[in-house]
């Protein structure tokens, strides 16, 4: 397994600096959120998946919660949320749950809405990373190839290694934080496409 350089390391933080910084700085964040979303659920690539990985925006993030009721409401579809944790070595990891209503959520790690910390290991909820067929994406900076640069703690870059390769990775963010490359090591994972308010870029 390799690592990144140094210099390409404290390029990485140079850049995920600056991409909290548009990201916070983008106007008109709900119109621009709900036309990313729109985009995902009119692809083809969503249409299709049975089991899709959605997250709930914090922060900053492409707002994703005013989506729910709607995709809830899709008995087709069975939607999963990530919820932060760790592996049996200790690592970042992403658990997944089964959602099946936002009442079920209370605020975990960072305040971000997940499932009760005592419901983690309900069977009939858990999803494996090899169920899911769409993931939506979250991150802080990215490039027209595929690269994304996340929060820097391996939560979605540990979970994405372990996704079947049928997969389709979906990142979502606003236009002002795409840069012209993003630093990329092995253990980085590239996504299939990048949507933002202004248009789809197949990566």
């Amino acid at each position: 397994m390799s690592s990144l350089p140094d210099d390409c390391r404290i390029l990485k933080r140079l850049l995920r600096q600056q991409g909290y910084t548009a990201r916070n700085a983008q106007i008109e964040k709900d119109d621009a959120s709900q036309k990313i979303c729109q985009t995902i659920l009119d692809l083809a690539e969503y249409r299709h998946a049975k089991t899709v990985l959605w997250y709930i925006h914090c922060r900053s993030e492409v707002r994703t919660l005013p989506l729910f009721p709607g995709l809830l409401a899709d008995k087709q579809k069975t939607i999963v949320i990530p919820y932060c944790t760790v592996d049996q070595s200790n690592n970042p990891a992403l658990g997944l749950w089964r959602l099946d209503d936002l009442s079920e959520l209370e605020p975990g790690m960072w305040g971000i809405l997940e499932p009760p910390k005592q419901r983690w290991h309900e069977v009939d909820r858990k999803i494996s990373p090899q169920q899911l067929d769409l993931v939506i994406v979250p991150g802080v900076g990215f490039d027209r190839n595929g690269g994304r640069l996340g929060n820097g703690k391996g939560y979605y870059d540990n979970l994405l290694a372990t996704l079947k390769n049928q997969a389709v990775l979906i990142g979502v963010g606003f236009e002002s934080q795409l840069f012209d490359c993003i630093p990329m090591s092995e253990t980085d994972i590239a996504m299939d496409l990048l949507i933002t308010e202004r248009a789809v870029y197949p990566c």
